[in-house]
């Protein structure tokens, strides 16, 4: 079947994301033991990555779990979103962009509740794709096989027809399993080259 579509993940693909020990500075600051914060924070911060919650909604789950005042609130999402969003990738993000319009484009990407303003105010990645799919938004997330289903039937293409990129062994083995080309990215060089093979052989 020709390759119709190209998915790239975000985080770890199309932003880099070092680990920037923010967990452990906090847990520090409020003098809790390795573990705790990620215990207190509450069902909103748990359940962010499946379900959209407004800012109000997070910051009184801090309040309430942690004990922080406003001012460590501001801080400590500060904080979360500096390591979440990274910075961009942007030799693979050039390269992403220039595959339309002759292939179609999403980005999937398993989330956190207020990404795609964020992400949209740093990156915009809407003017680089013709799809994002956040798991907050759907309720479901990678590697379960409906997000894959949603991703190929918005973009009106069989699960052959598309290629999908992610820096996770879980999500390609699923992805694989469910009849979708996928790669494991390890750099840029080695992404980029098996996306044109594939592009090349489909």
């Amino acid at each position: 079947m020709t390759i119709r579509a190209v998915v790239f993940d975000i985080g770890g693909v199309l932003e880099i994301t070092p680990q920037t020990g923010w967990i452990e500075k906090w847990e520090a600051c409020l003098h809790l033991k390795p573990g705790e914060l990620e215990e207190r924070i509450g069902s909103a911060w748990g359940d962010g990555a499946l379900k959209e919650y407004s800012e109000e909604e997070l910051q009184k789950s801090l309040r309430e779990n942690t004990g922080m005042d406003q001012s460590q609130v501001d801080a400590f999402v500060y904080d979360f979103w500096e390591e979440y969003l990274g910075e961009l990738n942007v030799e693979l993000a050039a390269y992403f962009s220039s595959l339309r319009p002759r292939y179609q484009t999403a980005l999937l990407s398993n989330s956190f509740s207020g990404a795609r303003r964020r992400e949209q105010e740093r990156y915009h990645f809407d003017e680089m794709t013709d799809l994002i799919i956040y798991s907050h938004e759907e309720g479901i997330a990678k590697p379960e096989r409906r997000i894959y289903e949603l991703t190929w039937e918005r973009l009106g293409v069989q699960p052959a027809e598309m290629i999908f990129i992610d820096d996770h062994e879980r999500p390609v083995a699923a992805a694989r399993e469910f009849g979708i080309h996928a790669i494991l990215y390890e750099n840029n060089a080695q992404a980029i080259v098996a996306v044109n093979q594939m592009l090349a052989n489909g």
